[in-house]
């Protein structure tokens, strides 16, 4: 092992993913400069156009890269926290000093350069997450390292909320996906997915009646309920050997419940969502008197959970009706199929969509795209730049992208679990988080599948911010990777 350590660190550099890293990177500029290139000029490196100002981020990234990839590794470990408030402090400053740049006070301006604090903020809560997971004796069980863990990451999202910037903010509820890893409640993602279908549901059933005038969202939301708490009980229950025996009977008197209501309404016409809210009020007595009888906080937590989604359910119209902004408003509509905005905010979309449909199956070529060349989608070099690359290059270039977008992540993932250290490997998962993140979001809104909430695809949009934020979140972590035989013959 001591032979090992004495080896110059850059031996053990993993340099098929920094290979695999300047693919990315360079047909990442091909593809700017496919969005950038004008018919009329043709005019493709021009002082000052974006390809060129691209080279200059891509020629200061790799040497930013290179240089934090050779700093010792103790620096991140023990240097994290302090990190993580410069930047908070700087997010801080950014809301005050920031000015208004499309409705959104998130960009430093120093001269010439704009640059964005939130993309280095990953790089800190990553780093501080990972080196709160590798404190002494630190297991995720406590209801004190939960709320840690909360606290390090909704901080910088509340921060980022309030320089109005939503997509960046949501990036770091990836953060939360690294730390299924070390033994993070999987019941958090059985939260978030209710809280989903809650949401979904009220919004596109609004308004809308069912059999005699019953209230389709009242009526699918209390039946997804039952079926969430049905699921806890079944997960939690104290009572292993009679769980399903319960469950059954359970599921026999709900179906019997609505049968005999069914009936009912054929001759008098009610509500039937009121039978569902029923059906819920009757689970909550049942686990309240579970609770009492047992001893027991799990059945009160369930019996909670149900009055708190049925809560929840009723508050989504106030908080997208009166938080949400009206452009907000309107893209998560168009994605949820709720309504068609072909002319206003729908528009990116739409026309991203038609770009991709002209590639076909090989694409059109390299800068001859008509969609993009005559600039019918807008923020077409940076968020939806992902139409360029269908147009272009068509469906084989793009499906040809997104597996290699696949075999990159997986391969963090794999250099994540041959860490020896807690903090090599947390931080590692955070990496490939947040990677996994942007390419779903990014891809999702450009097809139309997720709400446009505005951030990059990793490597390939345009903007210096975004580029070096990958890339120290990247660099960094080949840097613990590379010195992580140096732990083992410690």
């Amino acid at each position: 092992m001591r032979q090992s350590s004495s080896q110059p660190f850059y031996k053990s550099i993993d340099w098929v993913t920094i290979l695999m890293y300047l693919i990315m990177v360079f047909f990442g500029w091909l593809s700017i400069c496919g969005a950038s290139y004008n018919f009329e000029t043709e005019a493709l490196l021009s002082p000052g156009g974006r390809p060129m100002m691209q080279l200059l981020w891509i020629g200061l990234g790799l040497v930013l890269g290179f240089a934090v990839i050779s700093l010792d590794t103790d620096i991140y470990e023990v240097g994290a926290p302090l990190f993580y408030g410069a930047m908070m402090l700087l997010l801080m400053v950014t809301i005050v000093i920031a000015p208004d740049i499309k409705g959104s006070r998130s960009w430093l301006v120093l001269g010439p350069v704009r640059l964005q604090p939130a993309e280095f903020a990953k790089v800190a809560t990553a780093l501080t997450l990972a080196w709160l997971c590798n404190q002494y004796d630190f297991k995720i069980e406590s209801i004190r390292s939960y709320l840690k863990i909360f606290a390090i990451i909704f901080f910088p999202i509340g921060l980022i909320l309030l320089q109005q910037e939503t997509g960046s903010a949501l990036v770091f509820l990836a953060l939360f996906l690294a730390l299924f890893r070390e033994g993070f409640s999987g019941l958090f993602m059985g939260l978030s997915a209710s809280a989903a279908v809650y949401f979904i549901g009220a919004l596109v059933l609004e308004d809308t009646l069912w059999w005699s005038a019953t209230d389709a969202d009242l009526f699918f939301v209390s039946n997804a309920i039952l079926f969430f708490t049905a699921a806890l009980y079944t997960v939690y229950t104290h009572d292993w050997r009679n769980r399903w025996r319960y469950l059954l009977y359970a599921v026999g008197a709900v179906l019997g419940v609505y049968l005999i209501a069914g009936v009912v309404n054929f001759f008098v016409a009610f509500n039937l969502a009121y039978v569902a809210v029923a059906l819920v009020v009757i689970a909550v007595g049942t686990l309240f008197y579970l609770a009492l009888r047992e001893y027991l906080l799990r059945y009160l937590l369930m019996a909670i959970f149900a009055i708190g989604s049925l809560g929840f359910f009723y508050s989504v119209n106030y908080v997208f009706n009166d938080i949400l902004q009206p452009h907000q408003q309107v893209r998560i509509k168009i994605a949820l199929g709720i309504e068609s905005d072909l002319k206003g905010k729908g528009y990116n979309v739409d026309q991203s969509k038609i770009a991709i449909g002209s590639g076909g199956l090989t694409g059109k070529g390299f800068l001859k795209g008509t969609q993009t060349k005559l600039n019918y989608v807008p923020e077409q070099e940076t968020d939806f730049i992902f139409c360029t690359v269908g147009e272009e290059s068509g469906f084989v270039g793009s499906t040809a992208l997104l597996i290699m977008y696949a075999v990159f992540i997986l391969r963090i993932v794999a250099l994540a679990e041959r860490q020896v250290t807690r903090f090599g490997r947390v931080y590692g998962y955070c990496v490939a988080s947040i990677f996994l993140f942007h390419l779903f979001i990014n891809v999702g809104m450009v097809l139309g599948l997720v709400p446009v909430i505005g951030i990059p695809l990793p490597f390939f949009s345009y903007g210096g911010s975004s580029l070096w934020g990958f890339t120290f979140l990247l660099f960094i972590f080949l840097g613990i990777d590379s010195r992580r035989k140096q732990h083992t013959a410690r």
